[in-house]
């Protein structure tokens, strides 16, 4: 009767020290990763970009050689330390998101995680924004990680158009999610962008909501609200159309694309 019971707490224990080393693990490697970016962001606004090797950002780092490649491929990689973590982070998000939101409204959440990033710690995003303007290979790197995000929250959105919104060609549907999660991104680097200019100085939260709401008002409609399927989901638009004698009625959402209720309005006059 007591092999049981001991057999059942030696099969749960281990997850909580399991848990706690993988979490120190990734602490340390977030440190490690950071005084590297440290060490290479000093060499490079004393030597130059060009001048400055991975040996001597190892070295001022007070690292080998090898442990620098444990951690980026390449000096570029070392300029945004936090990047994949922030990934994993923004991701975490989108999971995690309550069923009534918005999609939109998810994304955006999702994206503040990348300002959240930079704001942590403004002296040195600043001078990495300034480096970056001065370096093509830097600016070129950072461009790849902005490629990431968008990436990531076009596969969430395309996931969250209804059906009924896009009648006409449900094929748009890819490029109507990809231009969507562009506009979150690029609303977010432009606030970023100004704020950075400023010294990290102002209301960046406040920035970034305003500029959110004017993609939500511009790319809401079509982007399911909710998680229902699309055997469930409410038509974004709807219109109907019915002859009276003489007198054609139509009734439509103030919402609903001209050519739909153009459509109700044909058919209700075929069939009288």
């Amino acid at each position: 009767m007591s092999q049981p019971a001991k057999s059942s707490r030696t099969s749960a224990t281990p997850d909580a020290p399991e848990s706690a080393a993988g979490s120190r693990a990734a602490a340390q490697r977030l440190k490690m990763r950071r005084e590297l970016a440290a060490a290479a962001m000093e060499l490079f606004a004393t030597k130059g970009y060009e001048a400055t090797t991975v040996d001597e950002i190892a070295a001022q780092a007070g690292v080998a050689r090898r442990t620098f490649f444990r951690h980026f491929r390449s000096k570029e990689e070392a300029i945004f330390p936090d990047h994949d973590d922030t990934l994993v982070r923004a991701e975490a998000v989108l999971n995690a998101a309550p069923a009534h939101e918005h999609p939109l409204d998810t994304v955006c959440r999702g994206i503040k995680e990348v300002m959240k990033m930079y704001a942590a710690r403004p002296e040195i995003s600043v001078a990495r924004y300034k480096l970056t303007r001065e370096v093509p290979t830097l600016r070129e790197a950072e461009i790849a990680s902005v490629a990431r995000y968008e990436r990531l929250f076009t596969r969430y959105l395309l996931g969250h158009f209804d059906e009924h919104a896009h009648d006409d060609d449900a094929n748009d549907d890819p490029l109507l999610a990809e231009v969507a999660a562009s506009a979150v991104v690029t609303a977010h680097n432009h606030v970023l962008r100004r704020w950075l200019r400023a010294d990290g100085q102002g209301d960046v939260e406040a920035e970034l909501d305003h500029a959110f709401a004017i993609v939500r008002r511009t790319f809401g409609t079509g982007i399911g609200a909710g998680r229902s399927t699309a055997s469930t989901a409410r038509p974004a638009v709807s219109s109907s159309a019915s002859v009276q004698g003489e007198v054609l009625v139509t009734v439509a959402r103030t919402d609903a694309p001209l050519h739909e209720v153009m459509r109700t309005i044909e058919q209700a006059l075929k069939e009288r």
